[in-house]
């Protein structure tokens, strides 16, 4: 599994990353300083860091040019938006800046393409009784092969990596079919009901009343 670690001293915003990263089935530490990160660090193996700019003790810049020699992938979380802090932070190696606040669905999507850029992303993704094969494109439910057209896999692998979240019908269309497509949105409504008779997922993928759909556990 995917281990991340979350350095981040504001306790509540902690908790919902460490929330969100749950979700998409992330393995996941938090720490609230530089300096104890840093020890973490030295002692545990991390495959992503959520670094805060702002910390107390060490702050995040100056932590991240001491942990720069390990290779691991650093993404800055911090509300220092101006651009010379984007150009500094970019400039010294870090491999993304996400300025506070942000919804998690940005962060997760960040996050997967950092990990992929590092080829870490696992090629496989569980919910309950089914498996996702990201590369190979096929699905198993209770280890059986489900067959699935291509924007019903696109759509399937959304919802599960964004499982708990509220997908609204036109963040579905910009994601699978795209900012060109001019059909209707029944067309989702349609590939829905479809997952959800394949899958055994009635209950599973929730009807959110004038919004879209949720994934729940």
């Amino acid at each position: 599994m995917i281990k991340i670690l979350v350095v981040e001293d504001d306790i509540a915003v902690a908790n919902l990353i460490k929330l969100n990263l749950n979700t998409a089935n992330y393995e996941s530490s938090i720490v609230f300083d530089g300096e104890e990160a840093l020890n973490v660090i030295e002692r545990d193996r991390f495959d992503l860091i959520l670094l805060d700019v702002m910390l107390p003790k060490v702050d995040g810049f100056t932590l991240f040019e001491k942990i720069k020699p390990l290779g691991i992938p650093v993404i800055f979380l911090t509300a220092k938006s101006s651009v010379t802090d984007k150009v500094y932070g970019l400039k010294a190696g870090v491999d993304d800046y996400i300025t506070k606040p942000f919804e998690g669905i940005e962060l997760l999507a960040r996050i997967e393409n950092v990990l992929r850029h590092y080829n870490k992303k696992s090629n496989i993704i569980n919910f309950k009784d089914t498996e996702v094969y990201l590369e190979e494109m096929k699905v198993k439910k209770n280890g059986e092969l489900i067959e699935l057209t291509l924007k019903e896999f696109e759509l399937l692998v959304f919802l599960v990596q964004n499982k708990n979240i509220v997908l609204t019908r036109e963040k579905i269309i910009e994601k699978i079919w795209g900012y060109d497509y001019v059909g209707e949105t029944r067309t989702i409504d349609n590939h829905i009901q479809k997952l959800r008779r394949k899958l055994g997922w009635k209950e599973e993928i929730k009807t959110v009343f004038k919004l879209g759909y949720r994934l729940e556990e």
